[in-house]
């Protein structure tokens, strides 16, 4: 196994490292993409893609428009399209269309943002209690398009289980329209997920947005069987566990037996896990660092594991120290 410094050398091009491990470089750039239809569609979409939350929302807030276009660069020369952000996600959604355009690859991304105009309890959750008001949705909406700066947004999902009905129905009227290609609703809570499941029974969406990892597996019980039957995609947020598998893990070395799926790093054990599941679309998992963007799409290469790769990865992490 090679360490994450040789990986992110390698995958950065590095000629000392082509001189160290060239077999290596040649099994990489061998290993083919992985992609999975979007259900009901014969679009493919690369396994691995990008949140704009959490540092990539910092970077953006900061105006490091060489930093973002950097990642989206690496993103896009390294074979994934998609990128998540949303409209609550800080300066992420108009610096992400801005850099965007003036390198001209806007046409390039699959664009994924949210929309959520419901107020906030003093917990962070959406109140039930509060109404969408529609003339404030549509604002939202009209004002990631100008963010973005595109004609036609590939999807907009409700962020947060914000007031589905009314929500939801603003968004089936634009894609009527024309103006959105998807639709769909998340959520990254356990408590919602029941409400989940209910829009996922009940409302014709294209997809959900959801929290799982190797170490956050409940949406196996109810949320994947479900979006497998009813045929909706899967964009999984927060594959790392919410950054809390980085504590556990260390400084403890890859198994070796990751390489029989061809994962060189924790974070392409990680996500080869998440997407493993045949429910799951799309890993869109955070970064605002190009290497890290190149090190986790290359966890949307090569094999995936095998049941039986999944159940040993799952006792591995069990056995781990709490964060």
């Amino acid at each position: 196994m090679i360490s994450r410094r040789e990986w992110l050398q390698i995958t950065a091009g590095a000629g000392a490292a082509l001189s160290l491990n060239p077999s290596i470089i040649k099994a990489i750039q061998a290993q083919e993409i992985i992609t999975r239809a979007i259900p009901g569609t014969s679009e493919r979409l690369p396994t691995v893609g990008l949140g704009g939350a959490n540092t990539f929302m910092r970077v953006a807030a900061n105006e490091d428009f060489s930093t973002i276009g950097s990642v989206l660069q690496a993103l896009l020369d390294d074979g994934g399209t998609v990128l998540d952000t949303a409209a609550g996600y800080g300066d992420s959604e108009e610096v992400s269309g801005r850099v965007a355009q003036d390198r001209g690859i806007a046409d390039s991304l699959f664009w994924a943002t949210k929309v959520n105009v419901v107020r906030r309890n003093r917990g962070g959750r959406s109140s039930g209690a509060n109404a969408a008001d529609p003339t404030a949705v549509r604002a939202q909406l009209e004002r990631s398009f100008a963010r973005l700066r595109i004609p036609v947004i590939d999807l907009i999902q409700v962020h947060n289980m914000g007031d589905p009905p009314t929500q939801l129905g603003i968004l089936s009227e634009y894609k009527a329209e024309g103006r959105i290609r998807y639709m769909g609703i998340t959520t990254t809570s356990e408590t919602q997920y029941a409400a989940l499941a209910d829009v996922m029974r009940n409302e014709p969406i294209d997809f959900i947005g959801i929290d799982y990892a190797v170490d956050n597996r409940i949406a196996e019980e109810v949320i994947l069987p479900l979006a497998i039957e009813r045929e909706i995609g899967v964009l999984v947020y927060l594959p790392f566990g919410r950054s809390r598998m980085w504590a556990r893990i260390g400084d403890r070395p890859v198994p070796d037996w990751a390489e029989e799926f061809s994962a060189h790093t924790w974070a392409q054990f990680m996500l080869k896990f998440v997407i493993a599941h045949p429910g799951v679309t799309v890993a869109t998992p955070g970064t605002s660092d190009p290497e890290h963007m190149l090190d986790n799409l290359a966890g949307g290469r090569g094999q995936l594991p095998t049941p039986d790769h999944l159940r040993r990865m799952v006792e591995l992490v069990e056995d781990l120290p709490s964060a």
